[in-house]
């Protein structure tokens, strides 16, 4: 690692912290070695690096649940990641620590995800299955360690140990003391890079990025909510069969009678965000108090994670879920446009394996003579950097048909 900044006496606008928060002046510094900036923390710097990425621009055209293109208002993972950002920001102000480096896995921990959504990943981790499968948040670690080239002294956006852990960890620890992966094998790309930097597998991250990891909760929570109400999926009367959403309903309904059915699902949300927010707040800690952390590490080491819901709103968390998979995410019609999804991703994927040739310059130099391991991981990378659009225009140019994303 890059020796760690002495930021100490610059003016940041620093304010007191927490003891737990993770501290840019005290970072571990970056894989190669730079000189700090003198105008931005380690953190903020990370957080500009991903911002001005091609991988952060491709989320634009990348899919949440809906096919981009079957709607211009619904959520995308670009627009997804930002509403992410915003509130793992609000939760680390309120825990007292670090806002850049909470928005800065929150940015970036979607950059692995394929067009299409999970059913890209699906279809390509099952293409992948003889070389290791395919996992999105390994591909995220693959695309700002190796595979963005912007730089002149180094491959991929050479972001701080801290955001590279919040990115790999934000959900919590992978393996066990012993190196056991906890939810079967680590992903190959997450154990080539710690082997070169060692992310503590077996711990968890800091405050940090768990405000990251639980604000993508309560983000697609919310706004799927949203997009599946625009869709027709959803309706208010269904809402009021979840526990969670009905208080809501009928708090909203109570106040303004006369309100229509778009205002009334856009209170819903924006009070069901408010409502999981803070008592994520209080129930964090209350759980930090009984811990008393010294520091990160003692955050690191913990034996359960430090920022969570509390008993009840996870019990409602979780049956929200249920309904949002029963009614809208394995509804007859997002499920019709998932297989024909499959298909493209897979039928792209055999293309390119058979015959590099068809990629373009820079991706297939040398593939048609390399093992089959680097073949199919060079295929894996240059299909889940697509867009969706991208992906189906590629599929028209190589095949007669093309399955309608309808």
């Amino acid at each position: 690692m890059g020796e760690s900044g002495n930021l100490s006496g610059i003016g940041f606008g620093y304010r007191p912290r927490t003891a737990y928060a993770t501290d840019p002046a005290q970072s571990r510094g970056r894989l190669v070695a730079e000189p700090e900036s003198p105008t931005r923390t380690p953190f903020q710097r990370d957080r500009d690096r991903i911002i001005h990425s091609t991988a952060f621009r491709r989320l634009k055209h990348k899919t949440q649940v809906f096919i981009a293109h079957e709607g211009d208002h619904y959520r995308t993972r670009l627009t997804h990641s930002i509403e992410v950002a915003q509130i793992a920001r609000a939760l680390a102000r309120a825990l007292e620590c670090d806002e850049d480096l909470a928005e800065a896995v929150a940015l970036v921990h979607d950059f692995g995800h394929t067009p299409f959504g999970h059913t890209g990943e699906d279809a390509l981790n099952d293409k992948m299955a003889p070389w290791g499968g395919f996992d999105h948040n390994a591909q995220s670690l693959r695309i700002v360690t190796n595979l963005e080239r912007r730089y002149a002294e180094f491959d991929g956006l050479n972001l701080s140990w801290e955001t590279l852990e919040g990115l790999v960890k934000h959900n919590g620890p992978m393996t066990d003391a012993d190196g056991n992966g906890l939810d079967g094998p680590v992903p190959q790309p997450i154990r080539d890079y710690n082997e070169l930097d060692d992310l503590e597998l077996s711990k968890f991250a800091g405050v940090e990025a768990q405000c990251a990891a639980i604000a993508d909760d309560i983000a697609y929570n919310a706004h799927d909510i949203d997009d599946g109400l625009r869709s027709g999926l959803l309706t208010l009367d269904m809402l009021g069969e979840v526990p969670l959403t009905a208080s809501l309903l009928s708090t909203v309904r109570g106040r303004y009678p006369r309100l229509d059915d778009v205002r009334t699902g856009h209170e819903i949300v924006r009070r069901q965000i408010t409502t999981m927010v803070e008592d994520v707040i209080v129930a964090s800690r209350a759980r930090l108090a009984a811990l008393a952390p010294q520091s990160v590490d003692d955050v690191r080491g913990a034996s359960r994670s430090c920022v969570v819901f509390s008993e009840e709103m996870a019990d409602a968390e979780k049956k929200l879920k249920r309904f949002l998979y029963a009614n809208l995410y394995r509804s007859p019609s997002v499920m019709r446009v998932r297989a024909h999804a499959e298909q493209v991703v897979a039928d792209l994927f055999d293309a390119y394996y058979a015959d590099p040739r068809q990629m373009p310059e820079g991706w297939r130099e040398g593939l048609d003579r390399a093992p089959e391991r680097i073949r199919a991981r060079s295929v894996a990378d240059f299909l889940a950097g697509m867009t969706d659009t991208y992906a189906l225009k590629e599929h028209k140019r190589l095949f007669d048909h093309t399955p309608e994303l309808v």
